[in-house]
């Protein structure tokens, strides 16, 4: 079953939440792609590449033991705290574009967090393992307690997906804060020129906006599993 249909309910109540977050969702999406490929087309003047930039900002900050890989995919970049690496995509690792180098120092601003103990950070990374499993088997114990008959549970669904909800709210902090970090650096490292400051936070502030979208998703499907436990009742 999807997270639209029920086969009690029809596509069941909460929709006229859930319908408007799902557009934002996929604006986002476009608009982030859009952004991305319109300034991967753009040179950085001082011919940077993603890497460069990434292994620059980590070792200014005292990060010489976190390491920066190559990964495969698109928009694929990210930072993994458990092993300390910096991982970039083809187009962020290799490029020497606006966007190229913006991303890259996006992650590099993870890394730092990471270092200094950034709170919501934390937080996040302690949420992750129980946000994954509730968004996985929520359905599973909703609709396993609407056939069974056990409100119970349909709480302990709604309960791991609460986790979820969390995990989607404590990102953004942690997003807008990674996003800051990277224009800091970029400046004080003399990455970028005065002029290209500009497009870059375009850049951030486009990839900013799939997080505020899936934090309107996750708390619309919330109001939506809250509806159906009341129905049932």
């Amino acid at each position: 079953m999807g997270l639209f249909y029920s086969p009690y309910y029809g596509f069941g109540p909460g929709m006229i939440f859930l319908l408007p977050a799902i557009i934002l969702a996929m604006y986002a999406q476009a608009k982030v792609r859009g952004t991305f490929n319109k300034y991967l087309q753009v040179s950085n003047r001082k011919g940077y590449t993603g890497a460069q930039v990434a292994r620059a900002i980590l070792d200014r900050n005292g990060l010489r033991d976190v390491d920066v890989e190559y990964i495969g995919g698109y928009l694929s970049d990210h930072y993994d705290p458990r092993v300390k690496v910096l991982r970039l995509s083809p187009q962020v690792f290799n490029g020497t574009s606006i966007a190229s180098i913006s991303v890259a120092a996006h992650e590099a601003g993870h890394a730092i967090q990471h270092g200094v103990g950034y709170v919501p950070l934390t937080m996040r990374n302690t949420l992750a393992p129980i946000a994954s499993f509730g968004s996985q088997a929520v359905w599973m114990l909703v609709l396993g307690g609407f056939i069974l008959g056990w409100t119970g549970l349909i709480d302990l669904g709604i309960l791991l997906y609460m986790a979820a909800v969390a995990f989607q709210i404590i990102t953004l902090p942690v997003e807008f804060n990674a996003s800051s970090r990277a224009i800091e650096q970029l400046e004080i490292g003399g990455f970028i020129t005065s002029e290209e400051i500009r497009p870059s936070r375009k850049v951030l502030n486009a990839a900013a906006l799939t997080y505020v979208a899936a934090m309107a998703v996750s708390i619309a499907q919330l109001i939506r599993l809250l509806l159906l436990r009341n129905r049932r009742d």
